[in-house]
């Protein structure tokens, strides 16, 4: 998939006249790609549209104009993009207690290691987590996460052969969701880029 170059940005004010328009498409736009998976977790898929987004409203919210600056957060946030034969989401540990954040927190110790999309009986495709979001002793709630498809992996979920859902399978936590039909579209739109 394309990465973002600076050319594909707005200048500060024109993205302040198409903001809410260019808001609300997103906003319709991700409820394609967000999965609860179970009562605490959530995923959001990536591609280019989401991230486009997320500099843009960056550099709106920092007032950033300097171009370097400017440069710094696309190279940062390219990195969300899927390359090829991939799908890569922010995955987000939902705490509502935030009193007991930490605790709750240090109970998804490990969750780098049990986050599977599976497809049919044949394939399962273990989530890569980003280095630096977990320690032994500390892990966010923001995590991303890519799934690197083999070739037969990406047959079998854009020909459709099965289900598709993630699962979780971690020892404080168990989960799956299936990933329905309006959603599996839109990813299979970014397994084509």
């Amino acid at each position: 998939m394309k990465k973002i170059a600076m050319e594909d940005l707005m200048g500060l004010s024109a993205y302040e006249k198409a903001r809410a328009q260019f808001r609300q498409e997103i906003i319709d736009y991700k409820k394609h790609r967000r999965l609860p998976v179970g009562e605490r977790v959530s995923l959001i898929f990536e591609n280019r549209k989401t991230v486009l987004f997320q500099i843009q409203e960056m550099v709106r919210a920092e007032k950033i104009s300097d171009l370097g600056k400017i440069k710094e957060e696309i190279e940062v946030y390219n990195t969300l993009i899927p390359d090829s034969n991939e799908l890569s989401a922010t995955l987000l540990l939902e705490i509502e207690s935030q009193t007991k954040i930490r605790e709750e927190l240090l109970k998804f110790l490990g969750i780098d290691e049990r986050v599977y999309l599976k497809i049919g009986e044949r394939h399962t495709i273990r989530a890569a987590f980003e280095e630096g979001h977990s320690k032994e002793d500390k892990i966010s709630a923001v995590q991303y996460v890519r799934f690197r498809f083999t070739p037969e992996a990406r047959e079998a979920f854009v020909v459709g052969y099965g289900n598709a859902l993630i699962a979780i399978d971690h020892p404080n936590y168990q989960a799956q969701a299936k990933i329905w039909n309006e959603m599996k579209k839109s990813l299979i739109q970014d397994l084509m880029e």
